[in-house]
C-alpha cells in the first residue's frame, strides 16, 4: 500500500514546477534577451579590439566568466541570502539598516542614502532596458527583412506605446503566457547555440580562464573598456533579487541552473563559433544563428520575449515606487491595484507615463540598439556597488561568519568596480543619462523627507500636549455631537495634532469618539493581521490608534478600523467621518534651512502628491478636510 508522501510528491512537484516556469517569465527576462546585442557591442563599437581568433577567446571567456561569478555566486549564492522576511531589493536593503532610528552622523544613515542612490539608480535602467530590448529585437529585420530597414524605429515605438497603453491592465491577464514564452525562448537559444557550436567547436576553449587573462595582456586599455560591453550579458541580475519576494530563492536557483545558465552559456559559444567562421556576421551574430527560414519567426520570438522582459522592468519600477512612498521618501501618487488578491501588481498612472514618454524619446535620439548600448550599463553597475557594499553592512544580521562575508563583499566589489570603471567611459557617448535620471530622482527624494521633516517641525509647534487637551475640555464646555471622527495624524506624536486643535478652536465641536489614527510604516515588508493595530484610550472619548503595515503592504483604513471593530475596538467604524488637515504652504523669504532648490522642489510635489482620501481608501462621501495655513518662515 503506498504511503502518503509517495503519492503527495507528484502533486508537490507539478508546483515545483509552475514556480519554476512562472520565475522564467519574470525574473530572466532582462538577462534573457542580452544575446540579442551583447557580444555585437563587444566589438562592434569605436575602438574595440579586432575581431581576430585570440581577442574573441578572450571576450567569450570574459563572457562566460562574468555569468559565473557575478550570477551563479554573487547573486545566487551571496546576495539572494540576504532577504527581509523573503523580499529582496535595495529598498529591504536598506530596511534592514533600520536607518530611520539613526542620526546624520552615524554609518548607517550614509548607507542609507547610498542605498536610496542605488535605487534611484533602476530607474534610469527602467526606462533604458524596454527601449534597448524591443528595438534590438526589431532590428532582425536586418537579416529578415532588409526593406523595412526603414520601419525599425517606427515599429519600435508602436510596440512600446503599445506595452505602456496595456500597463492599466496588469499583468495578470497576460502573465500566464510569460513562462512558457521564456521556456520556448531559453530554448531557441540553446539550440541555436548548439547549431553555431558544431560549426566551430573550437570555441569551447574559452572556458580557459588564461584567454581571459592575455585578452587584458594584449590590449591594454582596448581590453579593459570592452568590459562596458561584456557587462551588458549579466545587467539582468538585480532583478533576481529584486524578485525574490514573488518566488522565493529556490524556483530562482533552480531555473537559472536547470534552464537559464546552460541556454545563456551555449548561445553565447554558438555566437563565438559563428564569428569565428564568419567574421562578417557580428552586426547580427544572434540572427545569423538561424538558417535563413526561420529568421522571421526568430524576430517574432524575440520581439515578445523583449516585451515580457520589459514588462518585468517596468513591473519593477510601479514596486519600487510604490515602497518609496510607503517609506515616506516620494510624496503619495495614485496606486491601482491589478488584481484583487496580489497587492503586487499595481499601477501607477504617473510614472507609467513618464517611463513610456522616456523610452519613446531614447529611441528616437539614439536611433540604434548599438548607440542606445552607450548609455546602458553604467545605472546597472553602480547599482551592482551599491548592493554588494549593503549586504555585506547587513550581513551579521544573518549570522554570516565574519571572514566569509568581507572576504566575498571585497572580492564581488572589486569586481563590480571593474564593470564600472569601464561603465563610466560611456558616460560622453550617452551614459549620462542614467546618471542624471538618478540625479533627479535623488533629489526629490532627498528635498521630499526634508520638506516633511521641516512640515512636521512647524505642525508640531501649534500642536497642544495631550494632558493639556483632555484637561481643556474636562473643564470648559465643549459641545460634543454624536458619531466617531477618525483624524489621521500622518506622524507618530504624543502630542495632539494641530488639526485637531485649530477645528476644536474654530468650531466649539467635538465628537462622542475621536480615533487619533496613525500609520505606521514598519521596517519590513509585511505585517500580520494579528499586529495591525495599537489601541490606547486616553479618556474623554479619545482613543490613540497606531495602524501598522510593511513597506510592501497597502494601507487601507476602513478595513484595518473593521478589523479592530473585531478585535474589541468600542466603535461604530461604518459611521466613522475622516477628518484629513491639508496644509497650505505659505513659504516667506523662502523656507527655512532648506537650499532654494530644494524649496522649489518640495513645493512642486506637494502641490502635486495625490489626495490622502484615495491613497488611505477612504469613503469620499464621510471625509471632511480642514483646512490648514503653514507659514514657514
Amino acid at each position: 500500500m503506498p504511503s502518503k508522501p509517495v503519492l503527495a510528491a507528484p502533486a508537490r512537484l507539478t508546483a515545483s514546477h509552475q514556480a519554476l516556469v512562472a520565475a522564467l517569465g519574470v525574473v530572466f527576462g532582462d538577462i534573457g534577451t542580452s544575446p540579442l546585442y551583447a557580444l555585437r557591442e563587444a566589438f562592434g563599437g569605436v575602438g574595440a579590439p579586432p575581431l581576430d581568433r585570440p581577442d574573441l577567446l578572450g571576450v567569450m571567456s570574459l563572457i562566460l566568466w562574468a555569468l559565473v561569478l557575478v550570477i551563479s555566486i554573487k547573486y545566487l549564492a551571496f546576495i539572494l541570502r540576504a532577504d527581509n522576511q523573503g523580499e529582496g531589493g535595495i529598498i529591504a536593503l536598506v530596511a534592514l539598516l533600520n536607518p530611520w532610528r539613526s542620526s546624520a552622523d552615524q554609518p548607517r544613515y550614509w548607507l542609507m542614502l547610498l542605498g536610496l542612490f542605488g535605487a534611484c539608480l533602476l530607474y534610469g535602467d527602467g526606462t533604458i532596458t524596454p527601449a534597448i530590448s524591443v528595438l534590438s529585437a526589431v532590428e532582425g529585420l536586418h537579416v529578415a527583412a532588409p526593406l523595412l530597414d526603414s520601419y525599425v524605429v517606427p515599429i519600435t515605438i508602436v510596440i512600446l506605446i503599445g506595452l505602456f497603453s496595456l500597463q492599466r491592465h496588469g499583468s495578470s491577464r497576460i502573465g500566464g503566457l510569460f513562462g512558457p514564452v521564456m521556456l520556448l525562448w531559453f530554448l531557441v537559444l540553446a539550440v541555436l547555440g548548439v547549431r553555431g557550436i558544431l560549426v566551430e567547436p573550437a570555441i569551447l576553449a574559452a572556458f580557459n580562464p588564461w584567454y581571459a587573462i592575455s585578452f587584458f595582456a594584449s590590449n591594454g586599455l582596448t581590453g579593459y573598456l570592452t568590459l562596458g560591453a561584456v557587462f551588458l550579458v549579466v545587467t539582468g541580475g538585480e532583478a533576481l533579487y529584486a524578485d525574490l519576494g514573488h518566488f522565493g530563492a529556490s524556483p530562482i536557483r533552480r531555473a537559472w541552473f536547470l534552464l537559464v545558465f546552460p541556454a545563456l552559456v551555449l548561445n553565447y559559444l554558438g555566437q563565438g563559433a559563428l564569428l569565428l567562421a564568419q567574421p562578417d556576421a557580428i552586426q547580427a551574430p544572434f540572427f545569423h544563428l538561424a538558417p535563413e527560414w526561420a529568421a522571421i519567426p526568430l524576430v517574432v520570438l524575440a520581439t515578445t520575449a523583449t516585451i515580457i522582459a520589459s514588462q518585468a522592468v517596468i513591473s519593477a519600477t510601479f514596486s519600487l515606487t510604490r515602497q518609496a512612498i510607503r517609506l515616506g521618501q516620494l510624496p503619495r501618487m495614485q496606486v491601482i491595484y491589478t488584481h484583487a488578491e496580489e497587492s503586487g501588481q499595481v499601477y501607477l498612472p504617473l510614472v507609467n507615463w513618464l517611463l513610456m514618454i522616456a523610452c519613446v524619446a531614447l529611441v528616437i535620439g539614439f536611433g540604434s540598439s548599438e548607440a542606445l548600448a552607450s548609455a546602458y550599463g553604467v545605472a546597472v553597475s553602480m547599482d551592482m556597488v551599491v548592493t554588494t557594499i549593503l549586504a555585506v553592512a547587513v550581513a551579521r544580521r544573518f549570522a554570516w561568519h565574519p571572514l566569509l562575508a568581507v572576504g566575498a563583499g571585497a572580492l564581488f566589489v572589486i569586481i563590480d568596480s571593474a564593470f564600472l570603471g569601464a561603465n563610466l567611459a560611456k558616460i560622453p557617448d550617452g551614459g549620462w543619462y542614467a546618471c542624471v535620471i538618478a540625479a533627479l530622482i535623488f533629489l526629490m527624494m532627498w528635498s521630499w523627507r526634508a520638506g516633511r521633516a521641516m512640515l512636521a517641525g512647524h505642525l508640531a509647534e501649534r500642536s497642544t500636549s495631550q494632558e493639556a487637551f483632555l484637561g481643556q475640555i474636562e473643564h470648559t464646555p465643549v459641545h460634543r455631537v454624536p458619531g466617531v471622527a477618525v483624524v489621521l495624524t500622518g506622524r507618530d506624536d504624543p502630542n495632539i495634532p494641530a488639526a485637531l486643535v485649530h477645528h476644536l478652536a474654530c468650531t466649539g465641536v467635538l465628537h462622542e469618539q475621536v480615533l487619533l489614527l496613525n500609520v505606521v510604516t514598519a521596517d519590513r515588508p509585511r505585517v500580520p493581521a494579528a499586529e495591525r493595530l495599537d489601541i490606547a484610550v486616553l479618556g474623554q472619548g479619545l482613543m490613540r490608534v497606531r495602524v501598522h503595515y510593511g513597506f510592501s503592504q497597502t494601507p487601507n483604513i476602513p478595513v484595518a478600523l473593521k478589523l479592530g471593530e473585531h478585535a474589541g475596538l468600542p466603535v461604530d467604524t461604518d459611521s466613522a467621518i475622516y477628518l484629513l488637515s491639508r496644509e497650505t504652504l505659505i513659504p516667506r523669504r523662502g523656507l527655512r534651512g532648506l537650499p532654494r532648490l530644494q524649496q522649489w522642489v518640495y513645493l512642486w510635489m506637494t502641490r502635486n502628491a495625490a489626495r490622502a482620501t484615495a491613497y488611505f481608501h477612504l469613503p469620499e462621501e464621510r471625509v471632511l478636510e480642514l483646512g490648514l495655513q503653514v507659514v514657514l518662515n
